[in-house]
């Protein structure tokens, strides 16, 4: 039994998003009454928490070209984002998995268009605080400390005694890393009860940074940064993503304020970080698939920005964010 800590998904909670977007998917004006276009109008899109970062960074640079567009994304757990779609509140929506048949039938069955292609391909990065000496962990090991088999860092790395029991920490409850971490590495096995949720991946991040006992597991673009963006105000970005045609990947940076783990794959030899060129050479054994999945009309905002997520300047943002692009190819990796 997981025992997750401050949970943020109440009844209450959901019962108010569900109304949110209800409210705002049955608008098909603007403010000023004017029908909305791809580029123009409200439109509203539920997404994992777990690419919180992503999604902002692409509306950002969209409502910057478009001005007389609002993108309204909200974010929650990965089933409660495939529900909204199922319940025609929202026509947008960002997940790890595709739907399947039989919610495509629902859909299509209802006159829904259905749209879904993959975005991106996201790495789960392994994440300890600095004072930690552990440098890699296999696959069968990270499974062991999942499972409570590995319970203190000292059976990681023997003389890792300033160190004590090992705490897990994910990003939320019902997290779809939460879901690819059981699914692909824990065969049915129960997690430990020293594995934590915390409210947001965010919070993830802090609890590695100040608890020296702590992993972390979070998707990449939280710790990623590319170098030639890192410094850029939202404006200057987006004026960068509109204006360049370049699709190559300058050197990445991982936040110093906590280790990135290297992993090595069942009975591999090498350990890798999760940098785009071994996310995209499939060298770093963790790894799952970003879609975006739209029942948008053609013509609406939201078909407007599924068109830009899924086109080359979408793609082009995806780059920056530590994530590896559907339809671009990374050509540099900084290796430590």
């Amino acid at each position: 039994m997981i025992n997750f800590r401050l949970l943020t998904s109440t009844a209450a909670g959901m019962a108010l998003l569900a109304g949110s977007l209800l409210a705002s998917s049955c608008s098909g004006k603007t403010d000023n009454g004017e029908t909305s276009t791809s580029t123009s109008g409200i439109a509203t899109i539920v997404c994992d928490a777990s690419f919180e970062n992503i999604l902002s960074q692409e509306i950002d640079v969209f409502e910057y070209i478009y001005p007389e567009a609002s993108i309204m994304p909200y974010y929650t757990d990965q089933n409660a984002a495939i529900d909204s779609l199922l319940d025609f509140k929202t026509k947008n929506i960002v997940v790890t998995r595709m739907l399947t048949p039989k919610e495509e039938a629902y859909l299509k069955d209802n006159r829904k268009q259905v749209r879904q292609k993959l975005i991106a391909v996201d790495a789960i990065a392994l994440i300890v605080n600095p004072s930690n000496s552990v440098q890699v962990l296999s696959k069968p090991e990270i499974a062991e400390i999942l499972t409570g088999k590995i319970s203190r860092w000292d059976q990681v790395v023997p003389g890792n005694n300033h160190l004590d029991s090992i705490e897990v920490v994910f990003d939320h409850q019902g997290s779809s890393t939460v879901q690819y971490m059981r699914d692909s590495l824990l065969n049915g096995a129960a997690f430990s009860p020293n594995v934590y949720a915390q409210k947001d991946p965010s919070a993830v991040f802090e609890a590695v940074a100040n608890n020296k006992n702590a992993i972390g597991i979070i998707g990449v673009s939280w710790i990623s940064r590319d170098m030639n963006t890192r410094e850029l105000t939202r404006e200057q970005f987006a004026e960068r993503m509109k204006q360049s045609a370049d699709t190559t990947v300058s050197e990445q940076e991982f936040n110093t304020q906590v280790k990135v783990i290297k992993v090595r794959g069942n009975n591999e030899v090498t350990a890798y970080q999760p940098y785009q060129a071994y996310i995209h050479s499939g060298e770093y054994p963790l790894y799952r698939q970003i879609y975006m999945i739209s029942t948008a009309p053609g013509g609406t905002l939201g078909h407007g920005f599924y068109s830009f997520v899924t086109g080359f300047q979408g793609q082009k943002i995806m780059m920056t964010t530590g994530v590896l692009p559907a339809i671009m190819r990374p050509t540099m990796v900084q290796v430590n």
